[in-house]
């Protein structure tokens, strides 16, 4: 049987891990690793990503974590089916609500009520056996300071746990066979050539056979490959609040904890080959997948009689009503496929719920609107959550939803920034609970500057050196220009300096890692039953905010709905705007803002847009005097080219040339023009075979 990983740890587990889960799948697959776990500390964060790119390398994804105890030990733990990661997400996140961001323990009396399906880990070098001696001392002093009445109330249930902890190794096998079972308890065995490891393992070893538990050999993984070690070192310090020179003994004493073949492993464990063995034996038995997570979207109540289907039917064709002075055949025959659609994907819910959330807001006087492609839905215009007609504007319903699309549609909405918004977000909150609603998260990562400094005070640079390099470091992080060599020679480093390659090669290699978590602008994902059963969910930084582990993208993948509520600057000043002409006798909404205003454009031909959300940057500015827009669709355009822009492909120049008649506008195939034209209803060029608006 090939040897198995099942301790290994990336960048997510935040400054203990040096490296993508992406690069260790990969590396695994390099090394023939039929499986490999990933067990990051306390959470599942870099858990998807590697399942994804463990598939594409033909190496089985096994689920998994590090807890973070009361007493600071680690306890590994492996999933071993849907029970065992429902139990894992809710231990999680009932540790990490209780405790402020960043700080998370989990209280050892916690694990008999979430063991089932699970495999504890016992003795690996960051685990239990290393904490005996400080789990002995932490639990005197808490007994002493309960004893001695210095806490009370919730502190002191905090201080009895604490003394409940097991004291030492023997404890701690009893514990834990009586909390997860014999078969679902093994004794990890590390050999990374530090002394004094052999006398722990030969204790482990006697446990073992003592209390009748398999032996089960790992390598502790922290990086991909043996030169992880440098960038591991770093985030040592940066942990530490140290540098290289004064780390000493908190740094790894050598570069072992890679990940290792099948051969170095056999090696390694020659004297144990149970223990690699026993590796892919529990590998078998680990048969969870996040392909197999169970996420729902949450069912709308509806009325008697309704069913999701029925009832968005209804209000939609009331909307019609409202929205349409009269119901044309074109709208109807628009309304009705775009149903049939929605009905057929089973996506009456999602509209329903968003639907739920825009009259929440208009009930409560926030501006709402609907942004991006749901302008090209007619059921989001008569539902309320768009304000653009797109029958009459000619827009296309595919580029929102069609039949071939894979995941929920994406509709967002923009809110006035500030209380306002956050209003909406606490409201949904309220609804679903805490357990039930959570912002995604946003990973943040080290760049530039935060790379160079954090590195730069490792290698125990002078603070002028990383302040001059921070000062020096160009407009924005586009590592592909930067000749990072020049530029902290400039700050004062002189490149016969004999870190200067040591700097150069840390910052490739950090560059771009996980640097700690943070929340979405605005992203919202919701669940039917508890969203905490499929991630595990943490407390903001912000007060009254719930984070998920995983970002967008993450959920994304795996079929988790985000709504996105997005918190813009300008829609508190349109708010404020409309309110001082409904009170001066000239009400307007959204939907009805002149389009034909000849002084608004005449504006924005002369650039006065500062301040103007879209059409504020330099580059915005110095186009639309060029441009000249003389009508709704030709502001659309003049962003579009701008932002994110065809600026590279040469595009911009010769749009806007021909457009004011100094080239001559050529057509690949005459036939094709007026065909493109009556259908998206705006004038065409084309140039190479491709037709631009």
């Amino acid at each position: 049987m090939s040897y198995v990983e099942l301790h290994a740890s990336s960048a997510f587990s935040f400054l203990r891990g040096a490296s993508f889960p992406e690069q260790l799948a990969e590396t695994a697959a390099e090394l023939e690793i039929p499986a490999m776990a990933l067990l990051d500390r306390n959470g599942v964060y870099g858990a998807q990503r590697f399942s994804v790119a463990a598939r594409e390398h033909n190496v089985r994804p096994i689920v998994g974590c590090e807890l973070l105890m009361e007493d600071s030990a680690v306890l590994p733990v492996l999933v071993e089916n849907r029970t065992g990661y429902k139990n894992l997400c809710e231990l999680l996140t009932q540790a990490h609500l209780r405790s402020e961001k960043g700080k998370c323990a989990v209280m050892w009396n916690e694990l008999p009520e979430f063991a089932e399906g699970l495999v504890a880990l016992l003795g690996s070098a960051r685990g239990l056996a290393c904490n005996i001696r400080r789990l002995a001392e932490c639990t005197t002093r808490v007994r002493k300071i309960f004893q001695s009445g210095e806490i009370s109330g919730e502190g002191a249930g905090n201080s009895t746990r604490g003394a409940c902890a097991p004291q030492n190794l023997a404890d701690r096998a009893r514990f834990l066979v009586n909390a997860f079972g014999r078969e679902n308890v093994f004794v990890e065995i590390q050999r990374h050539f530090i002394r004094g490891e052999e006398r722990i393992n030969r204790e482990l070893v006697d446990l073992a056979a003592h209390y009748r538990l398999s032996i089960l050999a790992t390598n502790g993984v922290q990086y991909a490959k043996p030169d992880g070690r440098e960038v591991l070192d770093v985030f040592t310090c940066i942990r530490k609040h140290t540098h290289l020179d004064a780390a000493g003994k908190l740094l790894t004493q050598n570069a072992e904890r890679h990940l290792k073949s099948d051969r170095e492993i056999r090696e390694l464990f020659r004297d144990l080959p149970e223990a690699i063995e026993n590796t892919s034996r529990l590998a078998e038995r680990l048969t969870f997948s996040l392909e197999n997570l169970g996420y729902e979207f949450p069912d709308f109540p509806v009325p008697a009689g309704h069913t999701m289907d029925s009832f968005l039917r209804t209000i939609v064709w009331f909307g019609a009503q409202q929205r349409y002075a009269a119901i044309s055949v074109k709208v109807k025959r628009q309304l009705e496929e775009e149903l049939t659609l929605i009905s057929k994907l089973g996506f009456p819910g999602y509209f329903l719920i968003v639907w739920d959330i825009v009259n929440f807001c208009r009930e409560h006087n926030v501006m709402v609107q609907g942004r991006g492609s749901a302008a090209n839905s007619a059921v989001c215009y008569c539902l309320g959550i768009t304000p653009v007609d797109p029958v009459s504007n000619n827009l296309v319903f595919e580029r929102f939803l069609n039949e071939s699309r894979k995941g929920w549609p994406d509709i967002d909405l923009d809110l006035p920034s500030g209380d306002r918004r956050e209003s909406v977000i606490q409201e949904i909150y309220r609804r679903y609970g805490k357990h039930g609603a959570a912002m995604t998260a946003n990973v943040i990562t080290y760049r530039g500057r935060s790379a160079a400094r954090e590195i730069g005070k490792a290698l125990n640079f002078s603070p002028s050196i990383l302040d001059r390099f921070s000062h020096l470091f160009a407009n924005g992080d586009f590592p592909h220009t930067l000749d990072l060599s020049a530029q902290i020679e400039q700050a004062g480093l002189p490149k016969s300096h004999p870190r200067m390659p040591a700097f150069i090669r840390l910052y490739r290699a950090i560059y771009g890692l996980p640097r700690h978590l943070g929340q979405h602008s605005g992203g919202m994902i919701i669940c039917q039953n508890k969203l905490s059963s499929f991630v595990p969910l943490e407390n903001a930084s912000m007060p009254g905010r719930v984070v998920a582990q995983w970002d967008k993208d993450d959920c994304e993948d795996l079929g988790i709905v985000k709504v996105d509520l997005l918190g813009l600057g300008m829609m508190s000043v349109m708010q404020d705007a409309f309110e001082l002409c409904r009170e001066r006798g000239r009400p307007l909404d959204l939907a009805h803002i002149p389009k034909d205003n000849d002084a608004t454009f005449a504006i924005m031909q002369n650039a006065d847009t500062i301040g103007v959300f879209q059409i504020e940057s330099r580059a915005q500015m110095a186009t639309l005097p060029r441009m000249k827009p003389k009508c709704f669709y030709d502001v659309v355009i003049e962003v579009a080219i701008i932002r994110p822009g065809p600026i590279q492909g040469d595009m911009v120049h010769p749009y806007l040339a021909r457009r004011a008649g100094k080239e001559k506008v050529t057509y690949f195939d005459d036939r094709l023009k007026p065909v493109l034209e009556r259908t998206l209803g705006v004038p065409l060029f084309q140039e190479h075979g491709r037709f631009f608006g």
